[in-house]
């Protein structure tokens, strides 16, 4: 009975010893587990904050291109402010340059109205011209008349005023009876030639033609 005591006391030292040495292997594992856990982390922290502050130069970098990205679109917006009213401007031009396109066609069509109006004056006054020439022409013709037919109404007044001079003394002749027979002895003696056109207008400065016109002679 003292050998199986000592014997199972020494039995119950080595198992917990095993057990002891189980247990601190395992615990050992357990720590080197923890250990290699808390460095795993410990990495996967260092790398976290490598990254976020890689994140963070990044986003610093996003925000410095947000804020020229800003500054660009300002700039785009006030150079579009300004296109736009450079469109307007150029838009008002234009409608300035059609309106006074429009004005030119109107200022156009009217000097060709006038060009065309001044050509029917141009060619109305050559008419006018060739009509007062002619008519100066037919004028001077016409005083040559005027004046041949007042030198022979002159000339026919003249020898109108003498004949009546000469019948009036004829008549005074025929009209005195002593006149008249010494006119009826005289014819008696010396008779007087036959009477014929010629000797009508003999001594008469007249020219009798063909179509029955008188025309007066000039006296010398």
């Amino acid at each position: 009975m003292k050998l199986i005591l000592p014997i199972i006391l020494g039995i119950a030292a080595a198992a917990l010893a095993v057990a002891l040495f189980l247990t601190r292997q395992s615990d050992n594992a357990l720590l080197d587990t923890a250990n290699t856990s808390i460095n795993d982390f410990s990495n996967r922290l260092d790398s976290a904050q490598t990254q976020l502050s890689e994140r963070n130069g990044s986003l610093l970098i996003v925000s410095n291109n947000l804020v020229e990205s800003q500054s660009a679109v300002l700039t785009f917006s006030n150079q579009l402010m300004d296109a736009k009213s450079a469109v307007a401007a150029g838009a008002e031009q234009i409608t300035n340059l059609t309106r006074q396109a429009a004005q030119l066609a109107d200022v156009q069509a009217l000097n060709k109205t006038l060009n065309r109006n001044i050509m029917n004056l141009t060619n109305a006054l050559a008419e006018y011209a060739q009509q007062l020439a002619s008519t100066k022409s037919s004028l001077a013709d016409t005083n040559l008349v005027l004046a041949q037919a007042y030198k022979d109404f002159s000339l026919l007044e003249n020898r109108f005023r003498i004949d009546v001079a000469e019948r009036t003394v004829l008549e005074r002749k025929l009209r005195s009876v002593t006149e008249l027979q010494a006119q009826i002895d005289k014819l008696k003696k010396t008779p007087a030639a036959p009477v014929t056109e010629a000797t009508i207008y003999a001594g008469l400065d007249v020219e009798v033609r063909s179509n029955g016109t008188v025309h007066v002679i000039t006296p010398n």
